[in-house]
């Protein structure tokens, strides 16, 4: 059973170039209507390349690095990543009426390709061989409608996508290769339950270099053997973060998100030892250029803190309490390495 793990004041949803707050972006188009008074998408046949937005076999942008970013060939990466996206579906004036994304809408699918797939799972790319299933994701407005009939039902559509897209790799793909699984916002969502049902106490869990659960607070104890990285070469566990800046509480932060894994992305512990901007590697900017030690971070019971940006963009920009369309962006270099040490550590260990 497919269950959700998040609270409503907690959820940030990625938007490329859109900051969001805590309430429902202006340019959002919700459902005018219950979930069953419409007709759900095309499900997508995963035996066809063009419902993958990330395939080792063909050019995607996954693959692609910065300028500075020596490229490691397909054939040499060691490791499967599956990656799984975060929220980009938010409506159009045109089609008002659906809770789950269509995932033949060439629009939406360049959205998720030009932001989320370049940004984020790029940073992968040094040691994975990245999949990334399209899905019929749920509507931004899913976090914040009161009609949980139709909020559950949607996500429930959303993670069988995921779930058919897991199994046809495992079928397909796989043959027994170290995996790594990755994701940000509701993509960790559905990430979580992919951990519950394929890997905790199972004998896939045999196979996991690690989880980057990103942009959603998971909480310790999730897993009944999947446990919270303790440092930055540890395998079979996980690492979880929400950043903000520092001193900000989110709404009802004393609630639960107090009890939320916090990993720090650039030292990778979850201790509180704070790591100073000089251990920054590189943030991923937005025209896909490296800036070195863009952010400090500190872990703090929940919570992933940063102080001022060391970029030069607009003041607005900088005094933002919360960076969750930044969780990958600011650490992006120091989760490239992390992901090809612990590889690298995984596989010394077979």
């Amino acid at each position: 059973m497919y269950s959700m793990n998040f609270d409503k004041y907690l959820i940030f949803i990625f938007i490329i170039s859109t900051l969001t707050s805590c309430s429902l972006p202006t340019n959002t188009f919700k459902p005018k209507a219950a979930f069953e008074e419409y007709t759900t998408p095309t499900p997508p046949d995963y035996n066809q390349s063009k419902y993958w937005a990330a395939l080792p076999m063909k050019q995607d942008n996954s693959d692609k690095t910065p300028i500075g970013i020596i490229k490691t060939k397909e054939e040499n990466r060691p490791v499967d990543v599956f990656f799984v996206y975060p929220t980009i579906y938010i409506g159009t004036k045109k089609n008002q009426n659906q809770w789950n994304a269509n995932v033949n809408d060439t629009a939406f699918n360049n959205s998720i390709d030009e932001s989320t797939l370049l940004h984020q799972a790029s940073a992968f790319n040094a040691i994975g061989k990245i999949y990334a299933p399209r899905y019929r994701q749920a509507h931004l407005y899913s976090y914040w409608s009161k009609d949980t009939a139709s909020v559950n039902k949607a996500f429930e559509l959303a993670y069988s996508d995921v779930k058919r897209a897991f199994e046809y790799y495992l079928e397909n793909y796989n043959n027994g290769r170290p995996i790594m699984i990755a994701s940000h916002s509701q993509g960790t969502n559905h990430s979580e339950q992919l951990l519950k049902d394929f890997f905790d106490e199972k004998p896939l869990q045999n196979q996991l270099v690690a989880a980057y659960l990103v942009g959603m607070p998971i909480y310790r104890g999730t897993f009944k053997a999947i446990y919270p990285c303790r440092d930055s070469t540890e395998t079979g566990c996980f690492c979880s973060w929400n950043t903000y800046s520092t001193d900000h509480y989110p709404n009802n932060y004393h609630k639960k998100l107090y009890r939320a894994v916090a990993t720090n992305p650039i030292n990778w512990t979850t201790d509180g030892t704070p790591a100073d901007y000089a251990e920054n590697r590189g943030g991923l900017m937005p025209d896909f250029s490296l800036k070195n030690n863009v952010s400090n971070a500190k872990s703090n019971k929940g919570l992933l803190w940063i102080d001022k940006l060391n970029v030069n963009v607009p003041a607005p920009f900088l005094i933002k309490k919360n960076w969750h369309v930044a969780d990958y962006n600011l650490f992006w270099v120091n989760i490239r390495e992390n992901a090809v040490l612990r590889s690298q550590q995984f596989i010394d260990n077979q």
